[in-house]
């Protein structure tokens, strides 16, 4: 585990240094600020989006409504950005060797990327929720919300509740992750891993469109970016939360086994 800990501190000194880091946080950060500017210019807004009832009347649920546009599409590709170029960097940059002749185990060095990949997935996360709660706060203030039960929270218990959903949340995002590691490390190219990983993540939400018996669907990950609504029931729907929890830690682990096996075999005579 101490080894863990060292590959994982050595890999998020390396993330702080990429540029392509900043590129999910900047979006993260701009997202609701632009939001915030363009419901200013109009009169409408996506009301019918989950909470979005709320929108103008408290800050609240800015940060909230944004998660269901990320789902689709952005979140996922924030995720690849960074996933998905943690294990083939080092053979573009012909640096595997190198850190392999450290005294640590290959299980810890991979342990230690897929901590620091999942941690920046938290971080994108964290930054758009937080962002969300400031812009939207100085916009509409910091005021009670209502929930998708149509029960009024008070603006500190919602607050506490959209800090659990965004971590509800988190959980497929990982799962995500965890897919862009495993083509990071099978592939050894970023660009093949970043794409795969969206095409990967888009054929969720095809099949999940395709099919027509509800409880199918609600097996696969992109189902799971919907979780977090349970939070914001009353009462907590757990069912929702639960199935989140699990489904997106089968599709965490699966990935994580079969990178580990690659990883732990891989001849670098020529890397």
């Amino acid at each position: 585990m101490t080894g863990t800990l060292i590959a994982y501190r050595w890999e998020l000194r390396k993330l702080v240094s990429q540029k392509r880091t900043y590129i999910g946080l900047g979006a993260a950060v701009l997202l609701p600020v632009v939001f915030v500017t363009v419901m200013a210019l109009q009169t409408g807004g996506p009301y019918d989006a989950p909470l979005g009832h709320n929108l103008r009347k408290t800050g609240l649920a800015l940060g909230l409504v944004l998660l269901t546009f990320v789902s689709h599409f952005g979140a996922q590709l924030a995720a690849a950005l960074v996933a998905g170029d943690i294990v083939a960097t080092e053979h573009s940059g012909k640096t595997l060797k190198m850190i392999l002749t450290r005294s640590l185990r290959r299980g810890q060095i991979l342990g230690g990327k897929s901590l620091a990949a999942f941690t920046y997935v938290i971080a994108t996360i964290l930054a758009l929720g937080l962002t969300g709660l400031i812009a939207g706060s100085i916009a509409w203030g910091f005021n009670p919300l209502t929930n998708l039960s149509g029960v009024r929270l008070s603006a500190l218990h919602a607050l506490w509740l959209s800090a659990a959903a965004l971590g509800v949340f988190c959980l497929p995002l990982i799962a995500v992750a965890a897919f862009a590691i495993l083509l990071s490390t099978w592939t050894r190219n970023s660009a093949a891993a970043i794409v795969g990983t969206l095409v990967y993540a888009l054929g969720q939400e095809a099949i999940g469109g395709l099919v027509h018996q509800n409880w199918a669907r609600h097996y696969l990950l992109s189902d799971q970016f919907d979780g977090w609504h349970g939070v914001l029931m009353s009462p907590v729907d757990w069912t929702l939360i639960l199935r989140a929890v699990w489904v997106s830690a089968v599709f965490i682990l699966v990935p994580l086994v079969i990178a580990y096996e690659i990883f732990r075999n891989r001849d670098v005579a020529d890397d």
